[in-house]
C-alpha cells in the first residue's frame, strides 16, 4: 500500500521514490492505493499545502493500482493504535495496513511505531 507521499512522488517521477521502486513494480504483488491518500491529497491541495495532479483519480489507472476503500473495520481499528501520532490520515493508513496485512511503502518512520511493515 502506498503512503500518500509515495503515491504522489511516483506519479511525478520523483527520484525520492526510487528506493522503493522495485517493490512497487513487482508484478507478483498488487499495489494498493487507499481512498485515504486521495482524500488527504484533495484536502491538502485545496488548502494550498500540496501540489497534486488535477486528474489524480484518473492517473491511478495508468499504473493499474488496486483501490482500497475505507471500511468501518478500518475506521474502528484506529482506536487500537497507540497514541504516537495525531495525523488522522496516517493513523487510518496504519489501521488499513494492519487490517489488510499490507506492507506500506513510505519514507515516514511513524508507521514503525504502529508495528506496520514498511518498505523504503
Amino acid at each position: 500500500m502506498l503512503d500518500t507521499h509515495a503515491l504522489l512522488w511516483l506519479l511525478a517521477g520523483d527520484a525520492r521514490v526510487s528506493a522503493a521502486r522495485a517493490a512497487i513494480e513487482d508484478a507478483r504483488t498488487p499495489v494498493l492505493v487507499s481512498a485515504v491518500s486521495v482524500w488527504e491529497a484533495a484536502i491538502k491541495s485545496a488548502l494550498g499545502k500540496l501540489r497534486v495532479p488535477d486528474d489524480l483519480p484518473e492517473r491511478l489507472d495508468e499504473f493499474a493500482f488496486e483501490r482500497l476503500p475505507v471500511t468501518d473495520v478500518h475506521a474502528w481499528a484506529t482506536r487500537a493504535l497507540p497514541p504516537v501520532h495525531n495525523d488522522p490520515f496516517d493513523r487510518l493508513l496504519a489501521a488499513q495496513a494492519l487490517s489488510e496485512r499490507a506492507t506500506i511503502v513510505s519514507a515516514d518512520t511513524v508507521f514503525d511505531a504502529y508495528s506496520v511493515t514498511r518498505i523504503w
